[in-house]
């Protein structure tokens, strides 16, 4: 009796090279940093605002 074995449906040649460049996450710790200090200058804008305006 002979066990012939199907082949699976062929690889994507583009998985390779993406998982020998190790491709992760991209650097955003620059836009972190820049949200970060708009978020902070909006708050104390805000306080220095109601501050002014409260009796």
């Amino acid at each position: 009796m002979k066990v012939t074995i199907t082949s699976a449906k062929p690889r994507n040649p583009l998985v390779a090279p993406a998982r020998l460049r190790l491709a992760g996450r991209h650097d955003s710790q620059d836009k972190a940093h820049r949200q970060r200090g708009r978020n902070e200058l909006r708050r104390e804008l805000k306080l220095a605002d109601h501050d002014r305006h409260s009796p």
